[in-house]
C-alpha cells in the first residue's frame, strides 16, 4: 500500500513537472505581436534585397529578387519596377503575393503574405525613387511603375532574437494585420 501511495505521488510530480516545463517553454518561445513586428522591421531594414513571389497565368509561382524600400507603417512595402515586366501583369491578374526577407546573419527570416497593387501616381513615384536606378529607366517616370504590398499576415523566425517556431511542427510565429 505504501509503495502504491509513493508511486502515485511520483506520477503526479512527474506529470506536473512535465506540464509546467512545457508551459514555461511555450511562454519563453511565444512572442507578442509588438516584439514580432519589431523583429520583422529590423530584419527587413537590414536585408539588402528580398524575394517577391507572384503566380503566373498557369498557376506557377514566380520568384525574383527585389530591391525594396524600407518598410513603412504596418510593414507596407514598396518596390519599383519596369512597367512592362512580367510581375506587373501577374499582379494585375492575381494580386496575392509573398515577400521573403532573409536575416543577414542567416539565423532567421520574415515572410509576408499580402495584397499587391500597381501604382502609377507620379507623386508616389517621386517619393519612391532611387537615383542609382536612373540607367535602368531611361524614360522615367513613364517606364517606371510602383508595386505596393499591404500585408495580410506575416511569419517571423529569428534565432538571435529568441523568436522560434513550434518545436514539433516548426510552424513559425505569426502576426495577422
Amino acid at each position: 500500500m505504501k509503495f502504491l501511495k509513493y508511486s502515485s505521488l511520483l506520477v503526479i510530480v512527474i506529470l506536473f513537472s512535465s506540464t509546467h516545463a512545457n508551459t514555461q517553454e511555450k511562454k519563453a518561445s511565444k512572442s507578442n505581436n509588438k516584439t514580432l513586428i519589431q523583429a520583422a522591421k529590423e530584419i527587413m531594414q537590414n536585408a539588402k534585397t528580398c524575394a517577391l513571389i507572384t503566380v503566373d497565368d498557369k498557376g506557377i509561382a514566380r520568384v525574383r529578387t527585389m530591391d525594396p524600400f524600407p518598410p513603412k507603417e504596418n510593414l507596407i512595402v514598396w518596390f519599383g519596377t519596369n512597367s512592362n515586366s512580367r510581375k506587373v501583369k501577374q499582379i494585375q491578374e492575381n494580386n496575392n503575393v509573398t515577400l521573403y526577407y532573409e536575416d543577414p546573419d542567416k539565423t532567421g527570416y520574415v515572410t509576408i503574405y499580402g495584397i499587391a497593387t500597381i501604382v502609377n501616381d507620379v507623386t508616389e513615384k517621386e517619393k519612391h525613387w532611387k537615383t542609382k536606378w536612373k540607367d535602368f529607366y531611361p524614360n522615367y517616370p513613364k517606364d517606371y511603375t510602383l508595386i505596393k504590398v499591404i500585408p495580410k499576415w506575416m511569419e517571423v523566425v529569428s534565432e538571435t532574437r529568441g523568436i522560434l517556431g513550434d518545436t514539433k511542427t516548426w510552424k513559425p510565429q505569426k502576426v495577422t494585420f
